[in-house]
């Protein structure tokens, strides 16, 4: 008995001095002290401490890019996960070339097709779907979450066709909602631009000869650059045939060469677009 009530003490006390900590925590004491390391080199958001975002946007990184990608069907060749490997090279190189950003999480989770019944991507294992309706709640709450913590331009980008719906509706809803508020929300339209791409390619003489499946030289090139593994290379090397729609993708300096050409491309295009963007809402505020 005299056991039992020692450590019943012991847990109230713990309890007590854990109650304590959160009340101090909540009244600030500890909310703000000063970052005690440098710096790290990073624009991911989830790869920074707290305190390196605080200071971040106190040092005016004030806008911010929530990425979308998907988890679909890529046939046999590409992972899953292809928008959002893509997206950790080309939302990185965005940040960086605009100077005043930082990347939110990638999300993963976009609208694939119908779930029951199954539809487009759907019908392939391996892929998760939200519905439109589910997926601009999320980056509502994704948005409203990066206003609340000082960011003052939030700019959306979805590597995937069946994600720019959303997307357009989101920015145009949050316009309204967050009218007069100093918080603007930008869709970016131009950084989802596959026929433009594809000329760039084909420019350089990348033409393809498509085989009904749902992979492209373009894709599988900026994936390359990220992760091999992702495209399955080792595998299909040793099989003989490292090639995507007729075209060969050895040798791999020449492809990887592309892809960064491509993906510097991609990067000035949208950086140019989100720059007008927030030139645009100003503008629109001096009016």
């Amino acid at each position: 008995m005299h056991h039992a009530l020692l450590k019943l003490a012991a847990t109230v006390l713990a309890m007590s001095s854990i109650l304590c900590w959160a009340a101090k925590t909540d009244e600030g004491e500890f909310r703000n002290p000063p970052r005690p390391i440098p710096m790290h080199d990073t624009v991911f958001i989830e790869d920074m401490t707290w305190m390196e975002v605080r200071d971040s946007i106190k040092n005016g990184k004030t806008t911010v890019i929530i990425p979308t990608g998907g988890i679909e069907q890529n046939g046999p060749y590409l992972a899953t996960g292809k928008h959002n490997i893509i997206l950790r090279e080309t939302s990185d190189r965005i940040a960086r070339q605009l100077g005043n950003a930082l990347v939110a999480p990638i999300v993963g989770f976009v609208p694939e097709g119908d779930i029951e019944p199954p539809t487009k991507h759907m019908r392939y294992a391996g892929t998760i779907s939200l519905t439109m309706q589910t997926f601009v709640l999320l980056l509502e709450e994704i948005a409203s979450s990066l206003k609340v913590h000082g960011f003052t331009d939030i700019v959306l980008i979805g590597d995937s066709s069946l994600n720019q719906v959303g997307l357009k509706a989101l920015a145009e809803r949050l316009a309204s909602k967050w009218r007069g508020q100093g918080v603007f929300v930008h869709y970016i339209p131009e950084y989802y631009d596959n026929p433009r791409w594809t000329k760039w390619l084909q420019l350089r003489g990348i033409v393809e000869k498509r085989d009904g499946t749902h992979h492209d030289f373009r894709h599988t090139a900026l994936m390359l650059l990220v992760d091999p593994m992702s495209v399955r290379m080792p595998e299909r090397i040793k099989q003989g045939d490292f090639s995507v729609n007729g075209v060969n993708l050895m040798p791999l300096d020449k492809t990887l060469a592309i892809a960064k050409d491509l993906a510097k491309y991609q990067t000035d295009i949208t950086v140019n677009a989100i720059n007008k963007r927030i030139a645009a809402s100003r503008q629109s505020i001096q009016r």
